[in-house]
């Protein structure tokens, strides 16, 4: 880095700071943090293959600290993994030919939902998880070489399937590794690589090394579910905020009409964070203090 420092690359540091403390706390989020924000000033072209190769590095972390629930979870998660390959090839040959806007657009556009599902805490269990896993694997494949975001569907998925906390985070390190090292050696296949994307590595990477540890600091003080529902919902007005601009840009609404949709993303955000406050989180902390004088002996 040099002595002085613009304020794209000085954005960038404060993005991936507060997205590598999610990440610390969550085991994922990185992307879903660091992406709908660096869109606002860089293309998908320039900042996905800066960011591929340090989440080759973080998920390899993850992995490691968790390798002992692995034999746990492989078996259960390897028909996703086989998924991702095909998915991972087409979703580099998009970002090789889309237009830059037409990608940034269409990124925001699958987030919304995903994101949303995760603030609505949203559970229905899959009865045919190998069936199914090869397909989620092909669509979560073409999602990260898209966008290098994977964690929403793949938390939904995941929790769906009733994995404890730390075989959650074993898949998920497992399937994120797989993911980001195939798209790795895709990019790299497909001449992707640039100077001006290298150059994004150094004001990332000391981001990740000081504030995952943070993050995994502070989840022990706070409820998990309660920090994932906050950071889903500032993803969410992220990415509504992204398209409402995109909407205006690509000239799909010509007034500023294209913000009632961030608006509505408001709105709707709004009414998801006072459904959990207000109802869900009393319920759960009803029931742990239920379960706590359960398990008292008597005196």
């Amino acid at each position: 880095m040099g002595s002085t420092m613009d304020p794209q690359h000085l954005a960038l540091l404060i993005i991936t700071f507060g997205a590598a403390i999610v990440n610390g706390a969550l085991g994922y989020g990185f992307s879903s943090i660091t992406v709908p924000l660096a869109l606002l000033f860089l293309t998908n072209r320039v900042l996905n293959p800066a960011l591929v190769p340090i989440e080759v590095a973080l998920n390899a972390y993850v992995l490691w600290v968790n390798r002992a629930s692995l034999p746990n979870v492989w078996r259960r998660t390897f028909p996703i993994v086989i998924g991702l390959l095909p998915g991972v090839i087409v979703g580099t040959a998009i970002v090789s030919q889309v237009s830059p806007g037409w990608l940034k657009f269409w990124t925001f556009l699958v987030l919304l939902p995903l994101i949303l599902l995760q603030a609505a805490g949203y559970r229905r269990p899959i009865k045919s998880e190998r069936s199914v896993g090869l397909g989620f694997g092909v669509g979560v494949g073409v999602l990260y070489s898209v966008t290098t975001i994977s964690g929403p569907p793949l938390a939904v998925m995941l929790s769906n399937q009733g994995f404890t906390k730390r075989d959650f985070r074993a898949a998920l390190g497992f399937i994120r590794l797989a993911e980001s090292s195939f798209t790795a050696v895709a990019y790299g296949w497909a001449g992707l690589y640039s100077v001006e994307s290298l150059n994004l590595i150094p004001y990332i990477a000391p981001s990740i090394a000081v504030g995952v540890p943070i993050g995994a600091v502070i989840i022990q003080r706070i409820r998990p579910e309660t920090f994932r529902r906050i950071c889903m919902s500032f993803d969410a007005w992220i990415v509504g905020f992204g398209l409402s601009n995109l909407l205006k840009e690509l000239h799909l609404v010509e007034s500023n009409l294209a913000f009632l949709l961030l608006a509505a993303v408001g709105i709707l955000d709004a009414w998801l964070l006072y459904r959990f406050f207000s109802v869900q989180l009393p319920t759960v902390k009803r029931a742990e203090a239920m379960a706590l004088r359960g398990a008292q002996p008597d005196t």
